[in-house]
């Protein structure tokens, strides 16, 4: 299944915040979207999935404008793990996780033997199912992701959008829940801080400036010393990791990077 965003343009009242975006994540692709922050990333992520409705442009999800699907139809192929984790009601870790199976069923249907397996399976692949029956509100902020993530998981969609998955988590789980998603074999778009996170994951990165894609291609391509310094403002030398084989990134700050002396 496919996600792609056909030249499209957002704008809050009279600012302009994204200029006639593309993007093409193609199936069972890792897709990461990086930028300075108020790049619009976010943005267009909550244009992708609906949440913001495009001034100009089109999203299609699986080749279909996203605009013309059922709510339902969405959901079923569609999952959204967002920065925020807003819940009205303070419900078990158990029966958040649950809420991923609404979309499989029918107005008023109770869960079956096979809506529970989902759900323990997903908390397992989580690493949470010993927080089932703890309250959400009770949770630390990556304890919070990493639910949200399980009940994505639980809604068994082909096309993940995640924005900022990594906040709030300390490094082992970072690269924990990064591992997974990579092993899931979905089509998946991420905004992504970390650009070493990016690099070790992603198949291709679009870069975002002022709301514009200024470069897009694989990490190799894409994280350049060049690009780092117009895009972020920052000196950066890029090695290939011994390890991984792929781009690593050590920031340097600018005394040293022009080879002057740190004050």
């Amino acid at each position: 299944m496919t996600l792609e965003a056909k030249q499209v343009s957002f704008s809050i009242y009279d600012q302009r915040i994204l200029h006639e975006v593309s993007v093409k994540i193609k199936e069972k692709q890792f897709v990461g979207l990086i930028g300075p922050n108020g790049s619009g990333k976010s943005t267009l992520l909550k244009n992708m999935y609906r949440l913001l409705k495009p001034e100009s442009g089109t999203v299609l999800l699986n080749e279909q404008d996203i605009l013309k699907q059922s709510s339902k139809a969405i959901a079923k192929n569609l999952a959204v793990v967002s920065q925020e984790t807003p819940v009205l009601f303070d419900f078990t870790v158990h029966d958040l996780v649950s809420m991923g199976r609404t979309p499989h069923k029918k107005l008023l249907e109770l869960d079956q033997e096979q809506d529970f397996q989902i759900v323990k399976d997903a908390l397992k692949q989580t690493g949470i199912l010993h927080l089932a029956k703890r309250s959400f509100s009770s949770l630390s902020g990556g304890e919070k992701k990493r639910v949200m993530v399980a009940r994505a998981l639980a809604q068994q969609a082909q096309v993940l959008i995640l924005d900022e998955p990594t906040n709030h988590l300390d490094i082992q789980h970072q690269l924990q829940l990064m591992d997974l998603i990579q092993t899931l074999h979905l089509t998946v778009v991420a905004a992504l801080h970390d650009l070493n996170i990016a690099a070790m994951y992603c198949d291709q990165i679009y870069v975002l400036q002022r709301g514009r894609i200024v470069c897009h291609g694989t990490p190799e391509e894409v994280l350049t010393p060049s690009l780092l310094r117009e895009v972020f403002g920052v000196f950066a030398d890029i090695q290939t990791h011994s390890l991984t084989g792929k781009p690593y990134l050590t920031y340097v700050p600018e005394q040293f990077a022009r080879g002057g002396n740190p004050i």
